[in-house]
């Protein structure tokens, strides 16, 4: 089972980025090109019953997989980004992180009106930046149908805060 395996080899960091916080590290993944695959066929079996148009990846590391599940789904692949990182006309969010604030943005146009948006990242904790990438792909008329997360951590509760934009959250291992 995927969630094992993800167990195995995700490494735990304490007191990163701030003391006080237990940081899961997936970047051990990489070094291991099968377990690679078997993370993207486990995403896309999850997926199979979704329809999906587009894929939006949250900066940094939901750019990973979304990317190979955006070419795997033949769909296009959206990045929204960190607040001055896209070139033209963006539009953004502001929100507030466990320990600081942030501001997301997207190209304007990015999305259609009508489309179904899969919102990618690495990790689900509080669900404020998922959040923010939500209203971002809903400024633009476009769906939030589904999220997926390759590690979500239950006690932080983030899916409830998810549930107004879409009822289907996937992910992997949760902790």
């Amino acid at each position: 089972m995927i969630e094992q395996k993800l167990k195995k080899v995700i490494r735990d960091v304490q007191d990163f980025p701030i003391k006080g916080v237990l940081f899961r590290d997936i970047m051990p993944i990489f070094q291991d090109h099968q377990l690679c695959a078997e993370i993207v066929d486990a995403f896309i079996e999850e997926l199979k019953d979704y329809k999906i148009d587009v894929i939006a990846g949250i900066e940094s590391r939901g750019f990973l997989f979304g990317m190979l599940l955006a070419q795997r789904l033949k769909v296009p692949f959206v990045p929204i980004r960190k607040e001055g990182k896209l070139p033209g006309n963006t539009t953004t969010y502001s929100y507030n992180l466990e320990y600081g604030s942030a501001t997301l943005e997207v190209q304007k146009s990015s999305f259609k009106a009508g489309q179904n948006v899969l919102i990618h990242d690495d990790l689900l904790a509080t669900g404020g930046t998922a959040y923010a990438a939500s209203e971002l792909v809903k400024k633009q008329g476009a769906n939030v149908k589904a999220f997926a997360f390759l590690v979500t951590l239950d006690f932080l509760d983030g899916k409830q805060q998810l549930l107004n934009h879409s009822s289907n959250v996937i992910n992997l291992v949760s902790y």
